[in-house]
Order: structure tokens, then sequence, then C-alpha cells
């Protein structure tokens, strides 16, 4: 085993030792244990979605998106209003209201159709409003990208706060719908909503590396290492590029419809640009960008780092218990500074490989002069 992966198992075993020691030892009982794990799984898959969503178009593109808590909202918002109820008090104001989750009657399936049906319209939504930005702003450069793409998610934010009409302001949303929520009582329902997002998450991950190893993803591979050549080629990079920022946003969308339904309730300063940009960012930085794998695994343990960071605070001395939350943002800082120090490709970086089509023919021709062939993994 090399320097690297030793690196990476001693990293994820390191973090999975502290939120698997520190929750035994809090919890009172082993279903608690079990339920603490079950939320944190979840928290990680629903996360994870976010950072594949980036890695499209950082990872493959170098799109410097820092506006992913845009997406984020816009999707939690368009899922939560497509899936609830019409507003029916003066103080409870916002559009939509279709009830999807449970106007379908048998072929909503107890909710699930509904909820299928607002993810794939936050997707759509974001994906058009990332079409929208991208006209203008995919046409800057890094650091003007980047500062452009903040300003459009604090934009949102603000009409979120304050068009009360829209999405009732800073009251927010309540009482979200929840797919499958009938079939298990309430305290189990947790382990349900685990298997809905693990399954989301995978059918994401397949759908992205598939695409990535296409000739569509060759192509956004070769803009991140050089646009000139690429151009030179003849493709059309800002044509590529929009591609990528649309398909990245509409992951983000649909990531932002699975939280809002785990969470069950959503208001506007849920959507910080912290936990809605900066830790999805530190996220897929720490797995290594361009990996997919990669993103799966900064989200466990960033998250996980987190997680033990929050839970050790009630374990330090008064002193440093009320100074925890900056402390917790400083160490996110350091464990992004120690990772790029010892593994600046990230824990599990991007394998650099040729399309499966070159592959089977240089195996071909090996086979047919009695020379050793290669894996599709080498």
């Amino acid at each position: 085993m090399d320097k690297g992966r030793v690196i990476t198992f001693l990293a994820v075993s390191a973090i999975t030792a502290g939120v698997v020691g520190i929750s035994a030892n809090d919890a009172q009982s082993l279903g608690g244990f079990i339920s603490f794990l079950t939320v944190f799984i979840t928290t990680v898959a629903i996360f994870a979605i976010f950072a594949l969503g980036l890695n499209v178009q950082w990872g493959y593109t170098g799109i410097f998106n820092f506006g992913i808590v845009a997406f984020f909202m816009v999707g939690a918002y368009t899922s939560a209003l497509l899936t609830k109820e019409p507003s029916s008090s003066q103080y409870v104001r916002y559009v939509g209201g279709l009830n999807l989750a449970e106007g379908l009657g048998p072929l909503g399936l107890d909710g699930l159709t509904g909820f299928v049906l607002g993810a794939l319209a936050a997707a759509v939504v974001s994906g058009l409003v990332a079409f929208l930005i991208a006209i203008p702003a995919l046409r800057l450069r890094e650091d003007y990208l980047a500062i452009a793409t903040i300003g459009v998610a604090e934009v949102f934010r603000r009409i979120a706060i304050e068009e009360e009409g829209l999405v009732n302001g800073t009251r927010g949303l309540t009482g979200i719908p929840r797919p499958l929520h009938d079939l298990v009582s309430p305290p189990d329902y947790k382990y349900v909503y685990l298997a809905i997002a693990v399954v989301i998450l995978f059918l994401i991950f397949i759908a992205i590396e598939r695409s990535a190893r296409s000739p569509w993803g060759r192509v956004l591979k070769a803009i991140r290492e050089d646009e000139l050549t690429t151009a030179a080629s003849g493709k059309n990079i800002f044509s590529f590029r929009t591609q990528a920022f649309v398909l990245g946003a509409m992951i983000m969308g649909i990531g932002g419809a699975v939280y809002s339904a785990n969470q069950g309730a959503i208001v506007p300063d849920t959507f910080s640009h912290f936990f809605g940009t900066f830790i999805i960012w530190a996220m897929l930085m720490v797995g290594g960008s361009g990996s997919n794998r990669g993103a799966i695994l900064g989200a466990y343990v960033v998250w996980g780092f987190w997680t033990v960071t929050g839970l050790v605070q009630p374990h330090l001395p008064e002193a440093l218990e009320a100074r925890t939350s900056y402390i917790r943002d400083l160490l996110i800082g350091l464990l992004i500074i120690v990772v790029l120090l010892l593994r600046p490709n990230g824990l599990m970086g991007e394998e650099r490989r040729v399309s499966l089509f070159m592959r089977r023919e240089t195996n071909r021709e090996a086979r047919r002069v009695g020379a050793p062939t290669r894996s599709p993994e080498e």
C-alpha cells in the first residue's frame, strides 16, 4: 500500500472511530446509537449529492461556482412548493402548493410519486436558472466568476427573505411532505429516508460516471486542462461550459429537494454561504476534485469531522465551550490545509484514464501480438 492510500485509510479510520466512539459513549441506548448513525449517514448522502454536482462544474470543467447555495435553495423551495398543500392562512403565504404528494390518489404511492416529480421539477428549475446565469457569467474567468456567483446566490437569499408572499419570507415553509411516510411509525421513518437518499445518490453517481467516460465528458476535461487547445480542435467552449454548469446545477437542485423532504421545514437562514457553499467546496477539495468517489468520500470525512467536533463540545472546559462554533470553523480550514499538504489531489484524487474504446483497442492489439493486457482501472 503506497503512502497516499495509507493517509486516506488513516483519515477515514480516524473519522469513523471518532463518530462511532463518541456517539456510542453519549448514546443512552443501542437504539439511540443506531438512530444517530442513520441520521449521520443520511446527511452525508445528501451533501454528497451537492459535492457531485460541484464536481461536474469544477472537477471536470473548471467552472469556479461559489454560488452553490442558490441552486440548493431553488431546488429545496421548488420541491416543497409543489408537494405542499395550498396556503390557507393570511399569515402563511406562498406560491404554488400543488399538493403533488397527496393529490395523485393511488398513483401517489404514499407521496413517493409526488416527491419524485418535485425533485425532477427542482432539477428543471435549477437548470433553467443556471442557464440564465450562464449566459453572462460564464464569459467571466475564475475569480470574477466566483464573485458573480456569490452575488447571484445572495440575491436569491434576499428575494426569499423580502418577498413574503413568495416562500413565506423569514417564517419559511413547514410541513413539507415526506415520501412513504405512512409505511412505518414516525420514529422509524429515518431508516426509510436513508434508503431513499442512498438510492438517489447511487443513481446520480452512476449517471455522472458514465457521462464522464463518454466523449462529452472527455471534452469537459480537455476544457479544464487547456481551453485554447480544445477550441482549436473545433469544440464550442462556451456551449460545453454551459452544459456542465447547467447539469451541475440540476444535480444540486435534486439535492435541495432531498434535503427539504428530509428536514420537513426550511427557512431562508438554512441556506447560509457556509453550509450551502463553503462546506461543500471543502468536501470536494478534501475528497479529490475530478473524482466522483472522492466527492462522496470527502462528504463523509468533512461532515464526520464537523460532527466529531460538535460531539466533543459538552466535554470541553467552559471557556472553550463558548467558543466552539468559531473553533470548528477554524478546524475545517486546518483540515483542508493538512489534506492538501499531504495529498494535493485529495484523499481519493482523479484517476487518469483513457477512453474505454481505446482501452479495448489496445488490449485487442496486445492479445494479437501476445503482450499482457491492462485492466480498465489501470
